[in-house]
């Protein structure tokens, strides 16, 4: 059964198959058995024009009269099948595959995966699991059943083709977006994360991720590949009438209000007003000698981080206090505790540079890890930050000591060892500590605080993603609408804001400013998100008014890199965060990305994390389906 206007279905090619349902009830069916065909020609990088267009195709199975092939035989349950194929090209035999001795059956389902707009989990009390598809023109299909499971691999299946995300205001909602490796290719040119061009460096990738002209940066990118690249390679562009559907659905205390612009106008229900803030000045030498006791120990710990927070660290102070932020040395120690600490710390680096320093080159001919991080560190250092007085000139000893480092960091770190950007990370540390071990144990503290951005399976980056664009979703969904429209509510134009801590964006003294800030976390966790939102809130006008695109916003965003006022940002941020927190009702996908309590979690001693971790989920009413929790746990 279809439901919505046929005039309004649309085809995303000439050669896809028209959606093809006919159903006269509920389907209740055993478990699927899943295939995919031209399994050895990745869909992903097929292009629609080809004729690829993968497809969903679902058939009832009598079970009197069907056989099973395979190495499995015929004392299988009853199985119906998932097959994704050609829409105009012959299918491929999956060698498990269900040869069908009976008519056709009239319990069949088949739409392609590219007019598919999300995906409802049952809840499992019932006994068994279903799924409800939901096409980009309106038509809820009804639900199919996977009795004795199923429904996870079916899934995974899917994610071959397409990007399948679980919303983080429902656990039983996913969205399936076809994403775009064109607009892949134009964020990472416009936002020069590889100092060259990207043209076929995304193709590159798929055959060779760690020896493309990548590089390290192949770890930071896998999840693009996973969770970002569309099919197609083509942009995909959604209605306006889908959008405001979606933004309804997935967070409350939204109104959305027709308008008559290319968008709609969706305002703020509870949201107060934004207070205005201001900063002090920075933390000097003596209100810095005030907070520490006879043996050098900490005092007031609060207190000096609030202070650190509004106003930063007096440029003189850096070198002693930013070991403390970065957890090289801590609060309570004394004078000898640190000395004593640092002996030993010393002697751990030293005895680590020399692991990699006693390699031979016959040895390192047969270390093609240690080889290629070698070549990548070295293509690094003689590019960063070069026209700044600590780093500039040939010969500089300053690069040495950049060099030497960042090697180190590969033995103590070896599972991660080096991923392009961490350059950009040590070079302001570098620049204070003026010490080669003070500045590697600061390293290893600030890589402890933002590992997860640098991490194979990225879901780091992904979260903060998501965290982000639910964040702009929440407090300006006008703005999120916009950016909806022209193809970039995704975020990519933040990802070097949050994959380096914004060292692009500021100048040096501006940056140390910002991350001495950030490092206390004083305020609430990931301040970082909320410096974005800052700054997206800052250049809203100029987006929206002068109507950017896609590649526009890009240039726009990659332009504000030196041309940003830190301390407005900062004011801006947290003046976000109080208006926030003064919210009588906030969402708790809000709660859970800074951490804030409910006035629930307040009367128990709980903080939103641990009620988060406790099982405590957002889920959205549904008419139709009774609500339980998750019986069966996947990672989508």
């Amino acid at each position: 059964m279809l439901t919505g206007n046929p005039r309004k279905r649309r085809r995303t090619s000439a050669r896809s198959t028209t959606l093809a349902v006919n159903l006269t009830g509920r389907l209740s069916v055993p478990p699927m058995l899943v295939s995919t065909s031209h399994s050895r020609s990745h869909p992903v990088l097929a292009s629609q024009d080809g004729g690829f267009d993968a497809q969903l195709d679902w058939k009832a199975v009598e079970e009197s009269n069907f056989e099973v092939q395979g190495s499995e035989g015929a004392g299988q349950p009853t199985w119906g099948t998932v097959s994704f194929h050609r829409s105009a090209a012959e299918t491929v035999a999956s060698p498990e595959s269900v040869n069908f001795h009976a008519k056709k059956n009239r319990y069949a389902i088949n739409f392609s995966l590219s007019e598919l707009k999300s995906i409802r989990r049952s809840s499992p009390s019932l006994g068994w699991s279903y799924l409800l598809f939901v096409l980009k023109d309106g038509a809820t299909l009804p639900a199919l059943h996977f009795h004795e499971g199923g429904s996870k691999a079916m899934m995974k299946a899917m994610e071959k083709f397409v990007s399948i995300t679980r919303s983080p205001h429902d656990n039983r909602l996913f969205t399936v977006t076809p994403n775009d490796t064109e607009a892949l290719s134009r964020s990472f040119d416009e936002l020069q994360l590889f100092g060259e061009s990207s043209g076929d460096l995304v193709s590159k990738f798929f055959r060779d991720p760690y020896t493309t002209t990548l590089g390290g940066f192949s770890k930071v990118t896998n999840f693009l590949r996973d969770t970002l690249i569309a099919p197609n390679g083509h942009p995909t562009q959604r209605p306006p009438d889908e959008m405001a559907d979606l933004l309804s659905e997935e967070l409350p205390g939204l109104d959305i209000q027709p308008t008559e612009n290319e968008f709609d106008l969706i305002t703020r229900a509870s949201l107060g007003p934004r207070p205005d803030v201001e900063r002090r000045q920075p933390v000097g030498p003596e209100q810095w000698k005030n907070h520490q006791d006879g043996e050098g120990r900490i005092t007031s710990i609060p207190l000096l981080r609030e202070a650190i927070f509004r106003g930063g660290l007096h440029a003189s102070l850096r070198k002693e206090v930013w070991p403390f932020l970065l957890e090289y040395y801590k609060w309570d120690s004394t004078h000898k505790d640190r000395l004593e600490l640092r002996k030993r710390k010393e002697d751990d680096y030293f005895r680590m540079k020399l692991q990699w320093k006693s390699i031979t080159e016959d040895q390192e001919s047969r270390f093609t890890e240690l080889r290629d991080r070698r070549s990548l560190i070295e293509k690094d250092v003689n590019r960063t930050d070069r026209t700044h007085p600590f780093f500039e000139g040939e010969q500089n000893p300053s690069l040495t000591l950049l060099y030497d480092i960042l090697m180190t960091y590969c033995m103590y770190n070896f599972d991660l060892g080096y991923v392009q950007g961490m350059s950009d990370l040590l070079s302001p540390i570098l620049m204070v500590m003026e010490n080669e071990v003070d500045a590697f144990w600061c390293l290893v503290g600030f890589m402890d605080r933002v590992h997860h951005n640098f991490e194979t399976d990225q879901q780091g980056m992904k979260t903060q993603l998501i965290q982000l664009q639910t964040l702009v979703h929440f407090l300006d969904p006008q703005m999120y609408t916009y950016l909806e429209s022209k193809e970039s509510a995704n975020m990519y134009f933040c990802f070097r804001w949050l994959l380096i801590q914004f060292k692009r964006e500021f100048s040096f003294p501006d940056i140390m400013r910002l991350w001495e800030v950030h490092w206390t976390d004083y305020l609430c966790q990931n301040f970082h998100l909320l410096l974005c939102m800052a700054i997206l809130d800052t250049e809203k006008s100029a987006m929206m008014d002068n109507y950017l695109g896609f590649n526009e916003i890009l240039k726009h965003i990659n332009d504000l890199s030196l041309h940003i006022d830190v301390e407005e940002i900062l004011k801006k941020a947290e003046g976000i965060y109080i208006q926030i927190a003064e919210c009588k009702d906030i969402p708790k996908p809000i709660r859970d990305i800074l951490a804030i309590k409910s006035e629930r979690d307040a009367d128990n001693g709980t903080s939103a994390t641990e009620s988060a971790d406790s099982g405590g989920s957002a889920r959205s009413a549904d008419s139709s389906i009774e609500i339980v929790p998750d019986q069966e746990e996947t990672t989508f």
